[in-house]
C-alpha cells in the first residue's frame, strides 16, 4: 500500500491520536507465532528488542502495571533457559537464604491461593505462619481489573475472572462470602437515564440480553461475500432472513438460537458430579453433543458457534469434553428476583480477591471490610509482606524450585528414605533478579498446572503423567473505553456477534453499583466494551490448539492488536457514526497465555477404567505438598478455586501437619 494511503488510514483510525496509552504504537510486529511451537520463549519472540511491544498501556490505579501477563512477568519466567527447560533443577550457589521458616508456603496468589491462606489461617493453630508467593505485581491471578478515567468518570472493567453467582444462603460458599464481607450478595445495577426509550442491557459481557428482545445484531463481513458488510438485526424474530447463508444452515442455527432441542425432554442434565449423565458427557466432545442435541452440522458449529459456545474452557467445542459445559451446574447457583443467576462486579471478581486479601491481612487495604470500600481504597503494598505478620503475600516472586528436604539437609531426599520422613520442603523463587529460598513445613501448589509440574523437582511419575493430561489455552481480554455508545443505540442494538476478524462478540452492560461514579447509564454515557479473544483451530488436538493460540497471542504486538480493534469497529460501525479517533478513549490488552484449563474427553472421570488425571492430584498430598487451583476441578470458575483450596488445606491438616 502506498505510504500516503497508509498514513491516511492510520490517521482515520486514530492511531496517531493521543488516547490513554503509551507512545510506542509504531513498533513492529513480533517474530512469527510459529516460533513458539519450536520452543522459543516470549523473550526470543521479541527478537532482543528492548522496547516493550507486548504490554501496552495498563490503566490507572493498583493494576496499572499488571494487565494480564505483562512482558516483565513473561521474561521473569522465561529468561535464559526457562523453568520448563530445567534451569532451576539445581539451584545456584549464590542464592539468598532468607532463613525464613513457615508452617505453610502457598505458590500462587490468585483466588485459590488467597482462599488457601484464609482456610489455613482459620483451621490451623493460632501461632501458624504462612507465606503466599505471587509472580505478578499484585495478587488476584486473573481476578484483576483495568481502570480508566474518561471525561472525568472512573470506568472499571475485568481482566479475566468475571462471574459471581448467588448461592443457597446456608451453603458453604455463601458462608464463605459472608466471612469476607460480602454480606449483601445480591447486587444492584445502574439505571437507565435520559428521555430516549431504554434498550435492554446485559449485566455481564456474556449475557446477550438484547438477543431475545430484538436489540442484538449479527455482522457478516467479506468472508461471507459482503465487502461492505451486512447486518442482521434481531436475528431470531427476522429468522435470519438477510443472512448470507444456506437455507439448511439457517434452519440449524435458528434451532440452536431458539433452544429447540431435537431430543426434547430426553436429554438429562447432570444432577451430581459423577452421575451417569455427567460420565456420558465426559466421554464425548462438546461438538458431538451439540450435533446430537440440536442436529447441527459440524460446519455450522465451527463457523457460527465456535469458539463462543464452549468458550468457557478457552477453545472451540471440537476439542473439549461435553461435560465442561455443565460442570458449573453442580455448584447449584440460585436465581435472583429477575430469574438470573449470573452477577458481576464492575471489575469482575477483583472485588472478591481484594476482600480476601484484606480479610487475611487487615492492614493491606484501608477502610471497612466491604466491597465498596475495597474498591475505593488502594492496596498498601508494604503491609502485604510485613516482617511482623504471621500471614504474608510476597509479590513479584516467581517460584522456580519446590523439593522435599532430606532428614540431613537441603539435598534431594536420600535413597531409601521415604518422602514421608522429610521434615520440610524447600521453596526457591526468583525475585528482583535473585534466587531466594525459604523453608516450609507444608506447601500448597495453588498456581496453574503448566508451572507446577515443572517446579516440583521430586514429583513422582504418577503425578507427572497426570499433569501431562492438563492442557491450557490462551485468552486475550481487550477492554476498549468509549466516550459514548450512541452509534450502537442508533442501530437499535446493545450487543452483537461477528464471525471474522478481531474477537467475536461484545455487550454493553449496566454495571453493579460498587465503586462507580455513574449510577445511571444511557447512550451518551462513557463505557467499556470487553472483547474476549479465544484461539480456536478446529481439527487440531486440544494441546496443539493451545500451542497455536499462544503463538498468535504472544507474537502480535500491542500496535497490531490496536490497529485490528480500530479497523474492526470502523468496518462494523462506521456507517452508524462511529469515529475511532473521537470515540475511543483508551485500550488495555490483558494477555493470558494459559487462561483456561481445556479438558478433553475423559479428563473428569477417566477412560477405560483408568483414574482421571485430576483425581491423581486431588486424592492425597504428595508428601508435604498438596494441590489446589481450579485446574483440578476442570471448570474455570472462582467457586471451584475456593473449594479446591479448602480441600488442599484440609488434607494437609489431616494427613501432614
Amino acid at each position: 500500500m502506498p505510504a500516503k494511503k497508509l498514513s491516511t488510514l492510520s490517521d482515520s483510525l486514530g492511531l496517531q491520536s493521543r488516547i490513554t496509552r503509551r507512545d510506542f504504537l509504531n513498533s513492529s510486529l513480533l517474530a512469527s507465532g510459529g516460533a513458539l511451537l519450536e520452543g522459543l520463549s516470549p523473550v526470543q519472540l521479541l527478537s532482543g528488542s528492548i522496547d516493550d511491544q507486548l504490554t501496552g498501556y495498563g490503566g490507572l490505579g493498583d493494576y496499572s502495571s499488571s494487565n494480564g501477563n505483562t512482558l516483565s512477568v513473561l521474561t521473569t519466567g522465561h529468561t535464559g533457559h526457562s523453568i520448563r527447560d530445567g534451569k532451576y533443577n539445581t539451584l545456584p550457589a549464590d542464592l539468598i537464604e532468607t532463613r525464613e521458616v513457615y508452617d505453610c508456603v502457598i505458590v500462587g496468589g490468585g483466588i485459590s491461593g488467597l482462599a488457601a491462606a484464609l482456610f489455613f489461617q482459620r483451621y490451623a493453630s493460632k501461632q501458624a505462619t504462612c507465606l503466599v508467593l505471587e509472580n505478578h505485581p499484585i495478587f488476584g491471578g486473573e481476578a484483576k481489573e483495568n481502570e480508566f478515567l474518561v471525561d472525568g468518570h472512573r470506568l472499571i472493567a475485568h481482566q479475566g475472572s468475571a462471574i459471581y453467582q448467588l448461592q443457597h444462603p446456608w451453603s458453604f460458599l455463601s458462608r464463605f462470602y459472608d466471612s469476607i464481607g460480602m454480606t449483601a450478595p445480591e447486587l444492584s445495577y445502574q439505571t437507565w437515564t435520559g428521555p430516549e426509550p431504554e434498550l435492554t442491557l446485559s449485566r455481564t459481557p456474556y449475557e446477550s440480553a438484547g438477543l431475545e428482545r430484538g436489540q442484538y445484531g449479527f455482522y457478516f463481513g467479506a468472508k461471507f461475500g459482503s465487502p461492505q458488510g451486512l447486518w442482521q438485526i434481531d436475528p431470531i424474530r427476522t429468522r435470519l432472513d438477510k443472512a448470507p447463508i444456506s437455507e439448511a444452515t439457517r434452519r440449524e442455527w435458528l434451532r440452536f438460537l431458539s433452544g429447540e432441542n431435537v431430543h426434547g425432554a430426553r436429554f438429562v442434565h447432570p444432577k451430581v458430579e459423577g452421575d451417569a449423565a455427567s460420565r456420558y458427557l465426559d466421554s464425548i466432545t462438546l461438538e458431538q453433543h451439540l450435533m446430537n442435541q440440536f442436529a447441527l452440522s459440524r460446519e455450522t458449529i465451527r463457523t457460527f458457534l465456535s469458539p463462543v459456545e464452549g468458550g468457557g474452557s478457552g477453545l472451540g467445542p471440537d476439542a473439549l469434553s461435553a461435560y465442561s459445559d455443565y460442570a458449573y451446574e453442580t455448584l447449584y447457583p440460585v436465581s435472583d428476583e429477575s430469574g438470573r443467576t449470573d452477577q458481576m462486579f464492575p471489575g469482575g471478581n477483583t472485588i472478591i480477591s481484594r476482600l480476601m486479601a484484606k480479610t487475611l491481612i487487615p492492614a493491606s487495604i484501608d477502610g471497612p471490610l466491604t466491597p465498596e470500600s475495597v474498591s475505593r481504597h488502594h492496596v498498601d503494598f508494604a503491609a502485604l509482606d510485613s516482617p511482623n505478620s504471621q500471614f504474608r503475600i510476597r509479590l513479584n516472586a516467581t517460584a522456580v524450585h519446590v523439593e522435599h528436604q532430606s532428614a540431613t539437609g537441603r539435598s534431594n531426599a536420600e535413597p531409601g528414605v521415604s518422602i514421608q520422613d522429610s521434615p520440610a520442603v524447600e521453596v526457591a523463587y526468583l525475585c528482583n533478579g535473585r534466587i531466594e529460598r525459604v523453608s516450609a513445613r507444608s506447601v500448597i501448589m495453588a498456581g496453574g498446572s503448566w508451572t507446577s509440574k515443572h517446579i516440583i523437582k521430586d514429583l513422582p511419575e504418577l503425578q507427572r503423567r497426570a499433569y501431562a493430561q492438563f492442557f491450557r489455552s490462551p485468552c486475550l481480554m481487550a477492554n476498549v473505553a468509549l466516550r459514548n455508545w450512541r452509534f450502537l443505540y442508533k442501530m437499535g442494538i446493545s450487543g452483537c456477534r461477528w464471525f471474522e476478524g478481531f474477537g467475536n462478540y461484545f455487550d454493553v452492560r449496566k454495571q453493579a453499583l460498587v465503586g462507580l461514579d455513574n449510577q445511571t447509564i444511557g447512550p451518551d454515557s462513557p463505557t467499556v466494551l470487553s472483547v474476549k479473544v479465544l484461539y480456536s483451530y478446529p481439527g487440531l488436538s486440544t494441546e496443539d490448539q493451545g500451542h497455536h493460540g499462544r503463538g498468535e497471542l504472544l507474537s502480535t504486538s500491542f500496535a497490531e492488536y490496536e490497529s485490528q480493534i480500530r479497523e474492526q469497529f470502523t468496518q462494523m460501525f462506521g456507517h452508524a457514526g462511529f469515529d475511532a479517533r473521537r470515540d475511543i478513549a483508551g485500550i488495555i490488552l490483558n494477555r493470558w497465555g494459559h487462561a483456561y484449563l481445556s479438558p478433553q474427553p475423559g479428563f473428569f472421570f477417566g477412560t477405560n477404567g483408568a483414574q482421571a488425571p485430576r483425581e491423581v492430584l486431588r486424592s492425597a498430598p504428595f508428601g508435604r505438598i498438596a494441590f489446589a487451583n481450579t485446574d483440578l476441578a476442570g471448570a474455570m470458575d472462582h467457586r471451584f478455586s475456593i473449594l479446591e483450596a479448602q480441600r488442599a488445606v484440609s488434607q494437609l491438616l489431616d494427613q501432614v501437619l
